[in-house]
């Protein structure tokens, strides 16, 4: 059966063996996780458990009795010595078996006196009592006590002989639990043979799954595999784009800054146009306002004596501020930019933004490039994958499997069969077997059937007023039932125990070296001890399975695993024994494959950032001399302003000057030149500042822009040529490393598999818990339907049988209280006779007369004269006996 296994579960190895790898790659954090199911499992059906329900607490009784009586810890020692000099050894060791075995010898012992002493005691009482001794005497002689002394006595035998029935229902209650529980064992057989076929079944089904999930592992290689674009190709791209991209966006905000150039210039050169041209009007209307209101101030109201003297004295003050009327900034001394505007106009005919975008999608296309450049690659990593699949299938097609599971199938159908042949024979003897316990239980029984009918009869036929001569019939039944009760205690009690202490000398030494040590694991000790069962085998089951005794593989872990519901293949430890990677070389597939992802070969000087178009560009952008523009003439100019004062302020000053002026000609007039200065302000000065102020801004933009150009443009395209540099020449290091941690994600795949195969077989596959439960149910039979069974009635019965011994002594006592007595006490003086009230029935008088007076009462004859038929009469009783 072993063997069957043990191909059924190499078909595994070889099957899983083909995905082995031994290659030390670097271990990355594990790639997608792969979900392989659950194995198929079928449901055992046994449950190896045992419940004994209510009699469980007689079980415990007895396992309780038998520790106090045998303390001693299991002989580990002395039993392997013993098995390993085969007996040999007990002359040697007896002392140790002695003082191991004490506590069932002196209860043999006890047993056994009690099994020789019984019928010779018994004999000897019979001898006894014919001769009138040993309470064989028919005379009983009367005391006070009497009545105290008969209901003791009667109560200690009823009493008695319920611990004797309490004995016996126990004894009986064993019995017939052990019937009953070997009516199970057909259905303990049945479900242990059906967990068999399940793991038999089942096993083809659970193997035929983990090959199958090897299109799992080939599915989502393929996958992998096809999307080697985005998977490798897209990592190579998010390293690059590191360092790539801030040269590109350098690049990029270059040209944003070429077109701001150009606008700037642009606005500088019509913000410069506008500004010359207004300045020569304003300039010319500005001196035509200050003429105007100089003629204005000359008007006769300004400077006549009948002037009033604060408009003179206003007068006075306009005619002063007038010289602030005119141009602050003199804008047609600066330069034009278009000589600088020209070469930026020529500059931007280039889309340096179409350019660097060209480049962006160069590197973007890293995964299409790497999808061409691994076709070939990755066509022959798939028709591996396709091949290695096909060989997986087709070592588990030409593997023996179905035949040795069919052998195996076939040796559990004639094992049950015979097992079932046994089962007529097994009822036979277990009738014959309960026989024998209820004839012996019936023996006690008869016993107590004597007991209690004495009792019974002896309690109602009992008489106070009767003297023990005159006793009624139902009495003396009693007393005869309780003598008969005696006799068959001596007949039966010798026989009883000599059967009972057999019994208990097997049944107690099963519990102790049998069943207790099977629960602690200390059975299996002994069985894994090195060299017991064969002197040259360390240890016997690798020894004899796979002729290497040295494999750490013991009983007590065989049963232990299997007890977990683990696999068999744990169980039997084929991983030690079956070393599929050397057996089968298995590294040569993961080699291969490897090997095959090796050949990657990716270039990518393909990818172009910035053309020389781009470069050009550049270099025109830093030499387009927006360092020649003075830009200190610019500003000094914008930041004076357009005029001297505010006309605006000017105006508003004006204004409030006149209206403190009384009205006439002279306010007409200067209101009208206040009105002419607003004009002027709106129509010439506002434009003319907003002009300055774009100017300014563009000026300051461009001294920004301008500033240390050169160098930044020699920065850019040295990024530029740093990051074309690593993509062309330098980026070979970081292909090889993605493609390593791509090639890694491959194999992982497959380890997973590996790994996920050996685990099922481990866990999962041919879980081998119906072995341990054949082992558990064979413990259950023997110990607890048959051992405990039998321990709980020898200790019934056999308590049953020691209480024998007071029932006896207590029927023989008490038997004197119910029997009708041959002869009674007589009395010499009336005085003394217990019943003074009853002279006429009195049971016995003294023939002779009492100190010479004839006695009155001779004359009639009593009915009853004991003292003639009875010679042996007793004399009356002294007072001290009272």
């Amino acid at each position: 059966m072993w063997k069957s296994g043990t191909l059924l579960l190499l078909s595994v190895l070889w099957a899983s063996g083909e995905l082995q790898q031994e290659t030390e790659l670097r271990r990355l954090p594990p790639p997608g996780k792969l979900n392989f199911g659950y194995v198929p499992a079928g449901v055992y059906e046994t449950l190896a458990h045992y419940e004994p329900g209510p009699i469980g607490i007689l079980f415990h009784l007895v396992h309780a009795f038998l520790h106090a009586m045998q303390p001693n810890a299991f002989p580990h020692d002395l039993i392997v010595k013993l098995a390993k000099d085969k007996f040999g050894a007990i002359q040697t060791e007896y002392q140790k078996a002695i003082y191991y075995e004490i506590g069932f010898l002196i209860c043999a012992a006890v047993g056994l006196l009690f099994a020789i002493l019984m019928p010779v005691v018994g004999l000897f009482f019979c001898m006894c009592r014919c001769c009138d001794n040993c309470g064989g005497e028919m005379h009983q002689r009367q005391r006070k006590n009497a009545d105290c002394r008969r209901g003791l006595l009667g109560t200690l035998l009823f009493s008695t002989s319920l611990v004797i029935t309490i004995g016996v229902l126990c004894a009986y209650a064993a019995n017939q639990n052990l019937s009953s529980q070997v009516k199970n064992i057909r259905r303990l057989v049945n479900s242990n043979m059906r967990d068999l076929h399940t793991f038999a079944n089942d096993t083809p089904m659970q193997i035929d799954y983990l090959i199958s999930q090897y299109a799992t592992v080939k599915n989502k290689v393929n996958y992998d595999l096809d999307n080697i674009g985005p998977l490798l190709g897209g990592r190579i791209h998010v390293r690059l784009e590191k360092e790539v991209h801030p040269a590109l966006n350098q690049v990029l905000n270059m040209a944003g800054a070429m077109r701001e150039t150009k606008e700037a210039l642009e606005n500088v050169s019509v913000s410069l146009v506008v500004l010359q041209e207004g300045a020569g009007k304003l300039h010319f209307n500005l001196s035509q306002v200050r003429d105007s209101i100089n003629r204005t101030l000359d008007d006769p109201g300004c400077h006549d004596e009948e002037s009033d003297a604060t408009t003179a004295q206003l007068c006075h003050s306009i005619r002063q501020s007038l010289s602030q009327l005119q141009m602050s900034a003199n804008f047609t001394r600066l330069p034009n930019v278009n000589p600088q505007l020209e070469k930026m106009k020529n500059v931007v005919k280039t889309d340096l933004s179409s350019v660097v975008h060209r480049g962006f999608s160069s590197l973007n296309d890293t995964p299409h490039i790497v999808i061409e450049q691994t076709r070939t690659v990755v066509n022959s990593v798939q028709n591996l994958v396709d091949s290695v699949g096909n060989n997986i299938s087709s070592f588990s097609r030409a593997f023996p499997l179905q035949t040795c599971l069919s052998n195996f199938t076939i040796f559990i159908s004639h094992a049950h069969a015979k097992i079932e042949d046994y089962y007529p024979e097994i009822d036979k003897m277990d009738f014959y077997r309960w026989i024998g316990c209820i004839a012996l239980c019936c023996m006690v029984v008869l016993v107590l059937a004597f007991n209690y009918l004495g009792l019974l009869c002896g309690t109602l036929g009992y008489d106070k007023h009767a003297s023990p001569t005159t006793r009624g019939c139902i009495s003396n039944t009693g007393g005869t039932l309780l003598m008969a009760g005696v006799g068959f205690s001596f007949i039966f009690s010798w026989m009883l125990m000599g059967v009972l202490t057999t019994i208990f000398l097997a049944g107690g030494n099963m519990e102790k070296l049998l069943c207790e040590p099977f629960h602690t694991k200390e059975l299996f000790k002994v069985v894994d001890t090195p060299y017991l069962i064969n002197p040259e085998w360390k240890n016997f089951i690798p020894g004899y399975m796979y002729n290497d005794s040295e494999l750490e593989l013991t009983s007590e872990s065989l049963y232990s695993t299997c007890k977990q519901n683990k696999g068999i293949y744990s169980a039997l430890r084929l991983d030690k024994v079956f070393n599929i990677s050397s057996f089968l070389n298995t590294t040569v597939f993961t080699k291969d494959v490897v090997h095959q992802l090796e050949n990657f070969r990716i270039d990518l000087r393909a990818i172009i950032l910035l053309e020389a178009e781009g470069k050009q560009n550049l270099l025109d952008f830093s030499e387009a001399g927006l360092s020649e523009i003075n830009y200190a003439d610019y500003l000094d100019e914008v930041n004076k302003g357009v005029t001297v004062v505010d006309v605006l302020s000017f105006a508003k000053e004006l204004e409030s000057q006149t209206d403190l002026m009384p009205r006439g000609p002279l306010q007409t007039a200067l209101k009208g030149h206040v009105a002419t200065l607003q004009r002027i302000h709106r129509q010439q000065i506002a434009p003319m500042e907003q002009a300055m102020s774009a100017l300014n801004q563009s000026m300051r933009f461009l001294e920004r822009t301008a500033s240390d150009l050169p160098n930044k443009v020699t920065d850019v395209l040295e990024a530029i040529e740093a990051a074309q540099h690593l993509i062309s020449q330098n980026a070979t290091l970081l292909i090889n490393q993605e493609t390593r941690k791509y090639s890694a994600t491959i194999i992982g795949y497959f380890n997973q598999y590996i790994e996920w195969v050996k685990t099922s077989l481990a866990l999962e596959v041919a879980p081998c818990k119906p072995f341990s439960n054949i082992l558990d149910t064979a413990q259950i039979m023997t110990c607890s339907f048959l051992v405990d069974s039998m321990n709980t009635f020898w200790m019934g019965l056999g308590c049953s049988t020691l209480f024998l011994l007071p029932s006896v002594i207590l029927a023989v006592k008490l038997a004197k209280y119910y029997r009708r007595m041959d002869t009674e006490d007589v009395y010499d003086d009336v005085e003394t006779i217990p019943m003074k009230n009853m002279e006429i029935g009195n049971n016995g008088y003294h023939s002779e007369s009492s100190q010479g007076i004839p006695n009155p009462m001779m004359t009639s004859v009593p009915t009853y004269d004991t003292m003639n038929r009875f010679p042996r009469a007793s004399a009356p009783p002294r007072h001290i006996d009272w």
